[in-house]
């Protein structure tokens, strides 16, 4: 079997790294003897979760437009010219058989020049509103794997796959682990669990809604497990003294916290709507408004359309939340049927899939 070498680009944010490493994991299991060199941008959190993952990564001196006049947007062009000439340069050493891409800016340079160069090239849009560097290459790379339907509205129809999000493999089987998850967060099993997510930084907006909320949550007989966020540990943990909460700045077992809730409040990620796909739990989403074409928002309303979860914008916090909570978690059957039809949308084998696209891009 010949020695493939991959190049994967993608980062800015968890949601363009993660599965790009979920990618790499695929293949390298597919392709024992295979090299993998990522590139993302030089000053972004790629730079330290690529090499926890054991893979090697350059950075590009590259960023994204602000939407006001600021001295990075005018050193723009310069960092487009100098990523592009380096990305040249790194495919010409590294003669890779395969780029991948997964969005964010460092890909946009990186894929750029594979296209000009004649390497086979893939990119991964993981929301329902694909990004802007995806949309520019999408007419020069072989294939384009898709998480939602109706993509053509931004890419040419004959290049989608629909192959989902790359997951996390140990979320298929949650139900099996509902004992240890309550024995691990140390929960009553008699109780309903709030499973409270704001992504690893924390989100502010669902922070200080379940702040000021709490009470009104416990009253409901429902203890909470929170994830505040590193930023917001600090300012929140205080509400640890009170029985039934958990506050906690990150789960690394999420896994466990998956298996242990009844309800779940979460941003709307790509990342985040593909694991609670498989998790089949009912989910309140809170999209962040602050994310380029507010594709959070849309990314939500894609699986609301489905009857498969609710979404409150942050700007109807105050008047929405209280009511739709208390519909919900007292609802049993609503519980059941938003997880069911959830579930129906969850596309577990979306790394198999998007990896035989890339083997048929080997094989051409």
């Amino acid at each position: 079997m010949k020695n493939y070498k991959f190049i994967l680009s993608g980062g800015g944010t968890g949601g363009h790294i993660y599965p790009a490493i979920a990618i790499a994991e695929a293949l390298k299991e597919k392709y024992p003897q295979a090299e993998f060199l990522f590139v993302g941008s030089q000053d972004r959190m790629e730079m330290e979760k690529v090499p926890a993952a054991g893979y090697t990564i350059e950075g590009l001196w590259i960023a994204g437009l602000q939407r006001k006049l600021t001295w990075s947007n005018l050193m723009f062009p310069f960092k487009l010219m100098s990523s592009l000439f380096k990305s040249a340069k790194i495919i010409r050493r590294f003669k890779p058989d395969a780029v991948i891409g997964t969005g964010g800016f460092a890909s946009g340079p990186l894929l750029e020049m594979a296209t000009r160069l004649k390497v086979p090239a893939l990119i991964q849009e993981q929301n329902s509103f694909a990004g802007i560097t995806n949309k520019l290459l999408a007419k020069k790379v072989q294939k384009i794997c898709v998480a939602y339907e109706n993509m053509q509205q931004f890419f040419p129809q004959q290049k989608i796959v629909i192959t989902g999000n790359p997951v996390r493999q140990d979320l298929l089987d949650i139900d099996s682990k509902r004992n240890e998850a309550l024995e691990k967060f140390k929960l009553d099993s008699s109780k309903k669990t709030l499973l409270i997510l704001g992504g690893s930084l924390g989100a502010r907006a669902i922070n200080k809604l379940i702040d000021q909320e709490l009470q009104f949550i416990l009253d409901k007989d429902v203890q909470v497990l929170w994830q505040c966020g590193k930023m917001y540990f600090e300012e929140y943990k205080t509400h640890n003294t009170a029985s039934n909460v958990q506050v906690v700045p990150f789960i690394d077992k999420m896994d466990l916290a998956y298996a242990a809730a009844d309800v779940i409040i979460s941003r709307a990620g790509a990342g985040s709507v593909s694991e609670l796909a498989l998790v089949g739990k009912p989910v309140i989403f809170i999209p962040s408004p602050n994310v380029a074409e507010d594709h959070q928002t849309k990314n939500a309303e894609a699986i609301v359309a489905k009857d498969a979860a609710i979404l409150i914008k942050e700007s109807e916090l105050a008047t929405v939340f209280k009511t739709e909570f208390s519909k919900l978690v007292s609802d049993e059957d609503r519980q059941q049927v938003l997880g069911s039809n959830f579930k129906k949308l969850a596309l577990p084998e979306a790394t198999q899939k998007i990896v035989n696209e890339v083997e048929r891009l080997l094989n051409k």
